[in-house]
């Protein structure tokens, strides 16, 4: 890869598979370099090689979103390798297991719902805090976070998972605030719902595809400077809080 200079630069997280490859594909193909973002080094590797398949300027980077020392290092690795991060897509994020009512209220398993806001929730605040200073390097620096319209206390869609909805509710919650500490800044924070996307987290049963679920998250991260923050986005528009 070479060593970026006047090339933007993105990092997404959970970018081996699913929405997330295709979210660094498509910024990708609109000229970023694009940091990949895993924990799994084989799956990275393979991503980067199929972004490389594809002429995509790529390149991995081990991150596991719920270990401080593991996003240090991430930053690390993009402050040698860039100086800088034009874009964070906080794409990372789990379901939680749903066995014995674990996510039905009644039966509440607090140990899945520790472990999902642990990726969901406090992964995204680990990997941004430690990304701000690069960001803050940026001329237009973007900031997406990757929810779900499940999240949403005015739609209440979706299946009952009381670990995974109300992890994306906080995630919208904390995407307000930081647009509100950062108003006074060039740095634009948004959320973003895919839609229901046809990936292993819906058992590829989804209507959507990886890419249709990418677009609203590549269009987020090239907002222009004018552009809406603290907002939560589909395709369609304004997802209702």
């Amino acid at each position: 890869m070479k060593r970026v200079n006047d090339k933007k630069i993105a990092l997404v997280t959970g970018a081996n598979k699913g929405i997330g490859f295709a979210i660094a594909q498509g910024l990708g193909a609109i000229g970023f370099t694009v940091a990949v973002g895993a924990r799994d080094v084989v799956r990275r590797d393979e991503a980067v090689e199929r972004l490389h398949a594809a002429d995509v300027d790529a390149f991995g980077v081990t991150v596991d979103v719920t270990s401080d020392d593991s996003v240090a290092a991430a930053a690390a690795t993009i402050e040698r390798t860039a100086g800088r991060l034009d874009v964070l897509v906080n794409n990372a994020g789990i379901a939680g297991r749903t066995d014995r009512g674990a996510q039905d209220p009644t039966t509440l398993d607090l140990d899945v719902v520790r472990t999902v806001l642990e990726t969901n929730v406090f992964g995204v605040v680990r990997v941004t805090n430690a990304m701000l200073p690069l960001l803050r390097r940026a001329d237009s620096p973007r900031i997406v976070n990757m929810s779900s319209n499940m999240g949403s206390l005015t739609l209440q869609t979706g299946p009952i998972l009381a670990a995974y909805a109300p992890s994306k509710s906080m995630l919208n919650s904390v995407t307000a605030q930081y647009a509100r500490r950062l108003a006074d800044t060039n740095v634009i924070v948004n959320a973003a719902c895919p839609g229901y996307v046809a990936t292993d987290f819906t058992g590829f049963n989804a209507p959507r595809t990886p890419e249709q679920g990418a677009a609203i998250a590549i269009r987020l991260a090239t907002l222009p400077d004018d552009g809406p923050r603290g907002g939560f986005f589909d395709d369609e528009g304004v997802v209702p809080w």
